[in-house]
């Protein structure tokens, strides 16, 4: 029976003398580190992905989707503001002005966003087909991912757009790469 609280006139002599409160940890008389034996390293499935130092295909679709969204929305959502802020006329009130920043950051973050995390998405899927079919992982995947991610991109409109925005692809992807390990080589962190 669960506790309930004694009035102020309560006499000790009553009928409930042997009422005591429920610890539901009381039989348990182990530590708790052996009760649950949590491990200390991560898990893997297999063996293979404990070996490699780098992020699993799921870990890197959505670190790059994620990052692309993020990234394109921050760039569109600040476009809006300065659309909103462009579109607003001498006669409106603070709260029409408002509205009309809100809609057009809005609007410009969703259609940014999405564009740069399909893009992500597409990278991250090709990098690790490329890692798959090379069974390494080095500049080379990075910068063909980022040719065919280009290439796939602008495909629909036509193949002098995919050819341009594949090797603009390959060629950011190339300096990006090159970038971090420069900065990883001179800059001390």
């Amino acid at each position: 029976m669960a506790y309930q609280p004694r009035a102020p006139n309560h006499n000790e002599d009553d009928h409930d003398n042997n009422r005591r409160l429920y610890n539901p940890y009381q039989d348990l008389k182990v530590p708790i580190q052996t009760l649950y034996k949590l491990p200390t390293s991560p898990e893997f499935l297999f063996q293979e992905e404990a070996v490699a130092q780098r992020r699993s295909w799921g870990e890197n679709l959505t670190y790059y989707t994620g990052i692309g969204y993020l990234a394109g929305a921050v760039a569109g959502a600040s476009k809006g503001i300065f659309e909103g802020v462009k579109a607003s006329e001498p006669g409106d009130t603070t709260k029409l002005k408002i509205n009309r920043i809100l809609n057009a950051s809005g609007h410009s973050g969703r259609q940014f966003g999405n564009r740069a995390g399909v893009i992500g998405l597409m990278y991250a899927g090709i990098e690790s087909g490329m890692v798959a079919v090379r069974d390494t992982d080095d500049i080379v995947n990075s910068v063909v991912a980022g040719l065919g991610t280009g290439a796939l991109y602008k495909a629909a409109a036509g193949p002098r757009s995919a050819a341009v925005a594949g090797a603009i692809g390959g060629v950011v992807v190339g300096l990006a790469v090159t970038g971090k390990q420069v900065l990883k080589r001179y800059v001390p962190i």
